[in-house]
């Protein structure tokens, strides 16, 4: 099944900041994890929830990076740096380490995203929830 951006707008990828690809990345792991947790199981949305909440939370993600960094191609892990070492502003519930992790993760997913690169965002995903 091939899948396509959902507005599939242009944009010009080079133009956009770490920050702004975390942006969308977050949303794209948001939604991931989402049909991830539904398609697992049918339960009550305070279930569901909880265990989203679990699985996008700065720490979650952090681990979410160790287990796919070795997989991660030479751009990707630029990419993924270029977020990690995003100014940010001291997270209130996370340790800094794992909010630079985080934030440099949801920047990879975006920039997957916004490339057009949806096959591989599944591969990168499956590794994580596995």
């Amino acid at each position: 099944m091939n899948m396509e951006r959902l507005l599939n707008k242009p944009c010009n990828i080079k133009d956009y900041s770490p920050k702004s690809l975390a942006f969308i990345g977050d949303g794209v792991f948001d939604l991931l994890v989402r049909e991830l947790l539904v398609c697992e199981a049918n339960c009550p949305l305070s279930v569901l929830n909880k265990q989203k909440v679990n699985m996008v939370c700065c720490k979650a993600q952090a681990e979410s990076y160790l287990k796919i960094s070795s997989l991660l191609t030479e751009e990707e892990e630029t990419v993924y740096k270029r977020g990690r070492n995003a100014n940010i502003i001291k997270p209130k519930n996370a340790s800094l380490a794992d909010y630079h992790s985080a934030t440099g993760l949801e920047c990879l997913f975006g920039y997957l995203y916004l490339t057009d690169r949806i096959e591989r965002i599944r591969e990168l995903f499956k590794v994580i929830s596995e």
